[in-house]
Protein backbone atom coordinates (compact mmCIF):
# COMPACT_ATOMS: atom_id res chain seq x y z
CA UNK A 1 0.00 0.00 0.00
CA UNK A 2 1.36 3.42 -0.96
CA UNK A 3 1.38 5.89 1.94
CA UNK A 4 2.93 9.27 2.73
CA UNK A 5 4.99 7.96 5.64
CA UNK A 6 8.71 8.32 6.24
CA UNK A 7 8.79 5.29 8.52
CA UNK A 8 6.03 3.31 10.24
CA UNK A 9 7.75 3.98 13.57
CA UNK A 10 7.70 7.74 13.04
CA UNK A 11 4.07 8.16 11.95
CA UNK A 12 2.66 9.33 15.28
CA UNK A 13 5.43 11.71 16.45
CA UNK A 14 5.79 13.29 13.01
CA UNK A 15 2.04 13.76 12.65
CA UNK A 16 1.86 15.39 16.09
CA UNK A 17 4.79 17.64 15.28
CA UNK A 18 3.13 18.70 12.04
CA UNK A 19 -0.12 19.54 13.83
CA UNK A 20 1.60 21.64 16.49
CA UNK A 21 3.89 23.44 14.03
CA UNK A 22 0.92 24.47 11.90
CA UNK A 23 -1.18 25.63 14.88
CA UNK A 24 1.32 27.34 17.21
CA UNK A 25 -1.33 29.85 18.29
CA UNK A 26 -3.35 27.00 19.79
CA UNK A 27 -1.10 24.07 20.68
CA UNK A 28 2.07 23.03 22.43
CA UNK A 29 3.47 19.52 22.70
CA UNK A 30 5.37 17.88 25.55
CA UNK A 31 7.43 14.73 24.92
CA UNK A 32 8.17 11.82 27.23
CA UNK A 33 5.41 11.34 28.22
CA UNK A 34 3.78 12.78 25.13
CA UNK A 35 0.70 14.98 25.19
CA UNK A 36 -0.65 18.04 23.38
CA UNK A 37 -2.03 20.98 25.37
CA UNK A 38 -3.56 24.40 24.88
CA UNK A 39 -0.90 27.11 24.78
CA UNK A 40 -2.87 29.10 27.37
CA UNK A 41 -3.42 26.24 29.82
CA UNK A 42 -3.92 26.18 32.74
CA UNK A 43 -6.78 28.69 32.56
CA UNK A 44 -7.42 30.22 35.99
CA UNK A 45 -10.79 29.46 37.52
CA UNK A 46 -11.78 26.98 34.81
CA UNK A 47 -12.24 23.22 34.85
CA UNK A 48 -9.76 21.45 32.55
CA UNK A 49 -10.74 18.73 30.07
CA UNK A 50 -8.34 15.92 29.21
CA UNK A 51 -9.02 13.07 26.81
CA UNK A 52 -6.99 10.73 24.66
CA UNK A 53 -6.76 7.39 22.96
CA UNK A 54 -4.91 5.51 20.28
CA UNK A 55 -3.67 7.42 17.27
CA UNK A 56 -5.14 6.64 13.85
CA UNK A 57 -8.44 8.38 14.64
CA UNK A 58 -7.37 11.92 13.73
CA UNK A 59 -8.45 14.61 14.22
CA UNK A 60 -9.74 12.91 17.41
CA UNK A 61 -8.38 13.81 20.02
CA UNK A 62 -5.45 16.15 19.43
CA UNK A 63 -7.36 18.13 16.80
CA UNK A 64 -9.92 19.11 19.43
CA UNK A 65 -7.52 20.84 21.84
CA UNK A 66 -8.23 24.54 22.23
CA UNK A 67 -10.63 27.11 23.65
CA UNK A 68 -14.13 25.72 24.01
CA UNK A 69 -13.07 22.09 23.90
CA UNK A 70 -10.12 20.09 25.35
CA UNK A 71 -7.32 21.43 27.52
CA UNK A 72 -5.04 18.52 26.58
CA UNK A 73 -5.04 15.24 24.68
CA UNK A 74 -2.90 12.15 25.20
CA UNK A 75 -2.17 10.21 21.99
CA UNK A 76 -1.11 6.59 22.14
CA UNK A 77 0.50 4.71 19.31
CA UNK A 78 -1.81 3.63 16.47
CA UNK A 79 -4.84 1.87 17.97
CA UNK A 80 -3.01 1.69 21.33
CA UNK A 81 -4.17 3.35 24.54
CA UNK A 82 -2.17 6.19 26.06
CA UNK A 83 -0.31 5.36 29.25
CA UNK A 84 -1.30 6.43 32.75
CA UNK A 85 1.91 8.50 32.86
CA UNK A 86 0.74 10.50 29.85
CA UNK A 87 -2.65 11.21 31.38
CA UNK A 88 -1.20 12.12 34.78
CA UNK A 89 1.37 14.48 33.28
CA UNK A 90 -1.21 16.18 31.07
CA UNK A 91 -3.61 16.76 33.96
CA UNK A 92 -0.87 18.16 36.21
CA UNK A 93 0.08 20.57 33.42
CA UNK A 94 -3.38 21.94 32.59
CA UNK A 95 -5.28 21.70 35.90
CA UNK A 96 -5.83 25.20 37.30
CA UNK A 97 -7.13 24.07 40.68
CA UNK A 98 -10.80 23.76 39.66
CA UNK A 99 -10.44 20.08 38.81
CA UNK A 100 -10.19 18.11 35.57
CA UNK A 101 -12.78 16.17 33.61
CA UNK A 102 -11.45 12.99 31.99
CA UNK A 103 -13.34 12.00 28.84
CA UNK A 104 -12.75 8.30 28.22
CA UNK A 105 -13.98 6.08 25.39
CA UNK A 106 -15.04 2.65 26.62
CA UNK A 107 -12.04 0.61 25.54
CA UNK A 108 -10.38 -1.60 28.12
CA UNK A 109 -6.90 -0.08 27.88
CA UNK A 110 -8.18 3.50 27.94
CA UNK A 111 -10.39 2.82 30.97
CA UNK A 112 -7.61 1.10 32.90
CA UNK A 113 -4.96 3.77 32.26
CA UNK A 114 -7.22 6.75 32.89
CA UNK A 115 -8.41 5.13 36.14
CA UNK A 116 -4.81 4.57 37.21
CA UNK A 117 -3.94 8.20 36.47
CA UNK A 118 -6.97 9.42 38.41
CA UNK A 119 -5.89 7.40 41.44
CA UNK A 120 -2.36 8.85 41.30
CA UNK A 121 -3.76 12.37 41.00
CA UNK A 122 -6.22 11.86 43.85
CA UNK A 123 -3.37 10.85 46.14
CA UNK A 124 -1.97 14.36 45.64
CA UNK A 125 -5.32 16.08 46.06
CA UNK A 126 -5.98 16.73 42.36
CA UNK A 127 -9.73 16.44 41.77
CA UNK A 128 -10.96 14.57 38.70
CA UNK A 129 -14.27 13.30 37.38
CA UNK A 130 -14.64 10.76 34.56
CA UNK A 131 -17.20 10.59 31.79
CA UNK A 132 -17.20 7.17 30.12
CA UNK A 133 -18.53 7.24 26.56
CA UNK A 134 -20.24 4.04 25.38
CA UNK A 135 -22.64 4.99 22.58
CA UNK A 136 -22.12 2.28 19.94
CA UNK A 137 -25.30 0.19 19.62
CA UNK A 138 -23.68 -2.35 17.30
CA UNK A 139 -22.46 -4.81 19.92
CA UNK A 140 -22.33 -5.13 23.70
CA UNK A 141 -18.82 -6.60 23.91
CA UNK A 142 -16.00 -6.67 21.37
CA UNK A 143 -12.29 -7.31 21.00
CA UNK A 144 -11.38 -4.12 22.86
CA UNK A 145 -14.24 -3.61 25.31
CA UNK A 146 -16.42 -4.88 28.08
CA UNK A 147 -19.75 -3.30 27.26
CA UNK A 148 -20.47 -0.90 24.45
CA UNK A 149 -17.73 0.89 22.54
CA UNK A 150 -17.24 4.63 22.76
CA UNK A 151 -17.42 6.22 19.31
CA UNK A 152 -18.96 9.35 17.75
CA UNK A 153 -20.59 10.73 20.90
CA UNK A 154 -17.08 11.37 22.23
CA UNK A 155 -16.79 14.39 19.94
CA UNK A 156 -20.12 15.71 21.21
CA UNK A 157 -19.15 15.23 24.86
CA UNK A 158 -15.86 17.04 24.36
CA UNK A 159 -17.54 19.98 22.62
CA UNK A 160 -20.44 20.40 25.06
CA UNK A 161 -18.36 19.85 28.20
CA UNK A 162 -15.65 22.14 26.83
CA UNK A 163 -18.21 24.90 26.40
CA UNK A 164 -19.53 24.35 29.93
CA UNK A 165 -16.02 24.57 31.36
CA UNK A 166 -15.33 27.71 29.30
CA UNK A 167 -18.32 29.49 30.83
CA UNK A 168 -17.12 28.64 34.34
CA UNK A 169 -19.27 25.68 35.38
CA UNK A 170 -17.88 23.65 38.32
CA UNK A 171 -16.44 20.19 37.83
CA UNK A 172 -19.49 18.29 39.06
CA UNK A 173 -21.76 20.16 36.65
CA UNK A 174 -19.42 19.70 33.68
CA UNK A 175 -19.32 15.96 34.40
CA UNK A 176 -23.10 15.82 34.77
CA UNK A 177 -23.54 17.43 31.35
CA UNK A 178 -21.12 14.94 29.82
CA UNK A 179 -23.08 12.03 31.23
CA UNK A 180 -26.29 13.59 29.93
CA UNK A 181 -24.82 13.72 26.42
CA UNK A 182 -23.84 10.06 26.73
CA UNK A 183 -27.31 9.07 27.91
CA UNK A 184 -28.95 10.93 25.03
CA UNK A 185 -26.62 9.71 22.22
CA UNK A 186 -26.50 6.56 20.11
CA UNK A 187 -24.17 5.64 17.23
CA UNK A 188 -23.53 2.96 14.62
CA UNK A 189 -21.02 2.67 11.79
CA UNK A 190 -20.58 0.61 8.65
CA UNK A 191 -17.58 0.04 6.42
CA UNK A 192 -16.97 -0.97 2.82
CA UNK A 193 -13.25 -1.53 3.41
CA UNK A 194 -10.81 -1.63 6.30
CA UNK A 195 -8.12 0.78 7.40
CA UNK A 196 -4.46 0.01 6.70
CA UNK A 197 -2.28 -0.22 9.81
CA UNK A 198 1.12 1.52 9.23
CA UNK A 199 3.15 -1.14 11.05
CA UNK A 200 1.89 -3.96 8.81
CA UNK A 201 0.94 -2.17 5.59
CA UNK A 202 -2.15 -4.38 5.38
CA UNK A 203 -5.88 -3.79 5.94
CA UNK A 204 -7.09 -4.82 9.39
CA UNK A 205 -9.75 -7.07 7.82
CA UNK A 206 -10.80 -8.22 4.36
CA UNK A 207 -14.15 -7.77 2.63
CA UNK A 208 -15.27 -9.08 -0.74
CA UNK A 209 -16.20 -6.47 -3.34
CA UNK A 210 -19.90 -7.06 -2.67
CA UNK A 211 -19.70 -7.09 1.15
CA UNK A 212 -19.86 -4.56 3.98
CA UNK A 213 -19.20 -4.78 7.71
CA UNK A 214 -22.29 -3.44 9.48
CA UNK A 215 -21.65 -2.10 12.97
CA UNK A 216 -17.87 -1.96 12.54
CA UNK A 217 -15.65 -0.61 15.33
CA UNK A 218 -13.15 2.20 14.91
CA UNK A 219 -10.24 -0.23 15.30
CA UNK A 220 -11.62 -2.57 12.67
CA UNK A 221 -13.46 -4.75 15.19
CA UNK A 222 -16.26 -6.82 13.72
CA UNK A 223 -19.80 -5.51 13.94
CA UNK A 224 -23.29 -6.96 13.99
CA UNK A 225 -22.95 -8.75 10.70
CA UNK A 226 -21.14 -8.99 7.40
CA UNK A 227 -23.78 -8.47 4.75
CA UNK A 228 -24.22 -7.74 1.03
CA UNK A 229 -23.44 -4.23 -0.19
CA UNK A 230 -26.51 -2.00 -0.49
CA UNK A 231 -27.19 1.54 -1.68
CA UNK A 232 -26.21 4.50 0.50
CA UNK A 233 -29.87 5.16 1.30
CA UNK A 234 -30.50 1.56 2.35
CA UNK A 235 -27.40 1.48 4.56
CA UNK A 236 -28.28 4.80 6.16
CA UNK A 237 -31.82 3.64 6.88
CA UNK A 238 -30.51 0.39 8.34
CA UNK A 239 -28.06 2.24 10.60
CA UNK A 240 -30.67 4.75 11.78
CA UNK A 241 -33.18 1.99 12.47
CA UNK A 242 -30.70 0.39 14.86
CA UNK A 243 -29.79 3.73 16.46
CA UNK A 244 -33.40 4.84 17.01
CA UNK A 245 -34.54 1.43 18.23
CA UNK A 246 -32.09 1.72 21.12
CA UNK A 247 -33.70 4.87 22.56
CA UNK A 248 -36.73 4.91 24.82
CA UNK A 249 -39.34 5.42 22.13
CA UNK A 250 -41.18 8.00 24.26
CA UNK A 251 -38.10 10.24 24.00
CA UNK A 252 -38.06 10.34 20.20
CA UNK A 253 -39.46 13.78 19.50
CA UNK A 254 -38.24 17.32 19.03
CA UNK A 255 -34.79 18.51 18.00
CA UNK A 256 -31.75 16.32 17.44
CA UNK A 257 -28.12 16.77 16.50
CA UNK A 258 -27.09 14.55 13.59
CA UNK A 259 -23.41 13.63 13.35
CA UNK A 260 -22.35 11.89 10.11
CA UNK A 261 -18.71 10.99 10.57
CA UNK A 262 -16.41 9.78 7.82
CA UNK A 263 -14.16 6.96 8.96
CA UNK A 264 -11.16 8.05 6.90
CA UNK A 265 -11.66 7.38 3.20
CA UNK A 266 -15.30 8.40 2.75
CA UNK A 267 -15.36 11.52 0.59
CA UNK A 268 -17.27 14.69 1.49
CA UNK A 269 -19.65 13.79 -1.33
CA UNK A 270 -20.39 10.39 0.22
CA UNK A 271 -20.84 11.86 3.70
CA UNK A 272 -23.30 14.41 2.32
CA UNK A 273 -25.30 11.70 0.55
CA UNK A 274 -25.61 9.82 3.85
CA UNK A 275 -26.52 13.04 5.68
CA UNK A 276 -29.20 13.85 3.10
CA UNK A 277 -30.92 10.52 3.67
CA UNK A 278 -30.49 10.72 7.44
CA UNK A 279 -32.17 14.13 7.71
CA UNK A 280 -35.13 12.91 5.67
CA UNK A 281 -35.41 9.62 7.57
CA UNK A 282 -35.27 11.35 10.95
CA UNK A 283 -37.85 13.87 9.77
CA UNK A 284 -40.20 11.06 8.82
CA UNK A 285 -39.88 9.84 12.43
CA UNK A 286 -40.89 13.27 13.76
CA UNK A 287 -37.36 14.37 14.65
CA UNK A 288 -36.04 17.74 13.49
CA UNK A 289 -32.33 17.96 12.69
CA UNK A 290 -31.67 21.41 14.12
CA UNK A 291 -27.91 20.91 14.47
CA UNK A 292 -25.53 18.78 12.43
CA UNK A 293 -21.89 17.91 11.96
CA UNK A 294 -20.77 16.19 8.76
CA UNK A 295 -17.20 15.23 7.85
CA UNK A 296 -14.08 13.40 9.02
CA UNK A 297 -13.80 13.90 12.78
CA UNK A 298 -13.18 10.43 14.26
CA UNK A 299 -11.49 8.25 11.69
CA UNK A 300 -10.06 4.75 11.50
CA UNK A 301 -6.98 5.42 9.39
CA UNK A 302 -8.23 5.06 5.78
CA UNK A 303 -11.33 2.97 6.43
CA UNK A 304 -14.02 3.53 3.80
CA UNK A 305 -17.21 3.99 5.78
CA UNK A 306 -19.21 6.28 8.02
CA UNK A 307 -20.73 6.33 11.46
CA UNK A 308 -24.05 7.94 12.27
CA UNK A 309 -24.71 9.50 15.68
CA UNK A 310 -27.97 10.99 16.98
CA UNK A 311 -28.07 13.22 20.07
CA UNK A 312 -31.44 14.17 21.54
CA UNK A 313 -31.12 17.90 22.21
CA UNK A 314 -32.57 20.17 24.86
CA UNK A 315 -32.15 23.94 25.20
CA UNK A 316 -29.00 23.79 27.32
CA UNK A 317 -27.24 21.21 25.15
CA UNK A 318 -28.08 23.28 22.06
CA UNK A 319 -26.71 26.45 23.68
CA UNK A 320 -23.48 24.69 24.64
CA UNK A 321 -23.11 23.14 21.18
CA UNK A 322 -23.49 26.60 19.60
CA UNK A 323 -20.95 28.20 21.97
CA UNK A 324 -17.66 29.37 20.41
CA UNK A 325 -14.93 26.81 19.82
CA UNK A 326 -11.44 27.25 18.38
CA UNK A 327 -9.42 24.11 17.70
CA UNK A 328 -7.44 22.77 14.76
CA UNK A 329 -10.36 20.61 13.57
CA UNK A 330 -13.48 22.38 14.85
CA UNK A 331 -14.10 26.09 15.11
CA UNK A 332 -16.97 28.54 14.99
CA UNK A 333 -18.18 31.63 16.79
CA UNK A 334 -14.89 33.49 17.10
Amino acid sequence: MKRLYNSPDAVVPEALEGLVLTHPELLRMRPDPTYVARVDAPVAGRVALVSGGGSGHEPMHVGFVGPGMLSAACPGEVFTSPTADQVEAAVRDVDAGAGTLLVVKNYSGDVMNFEMAAELLAADGVATETVLVADDVAVEDSTFTSGRRGVGATVLVEKICGAAAERGEPLARVAELGRTVCARSRSLGFALSAGTVPATGRPSFELADDEIEFGVGIHGEPGRERRPLESADALTDRALAAVLADFDQDDLSGDVLLFVNGLGAATPMECSIVARRAVRTLGARGLRVSRSLVGQYMTSLDMLGVSVTVLLLDDELTELWDAPVRTAALRWGR
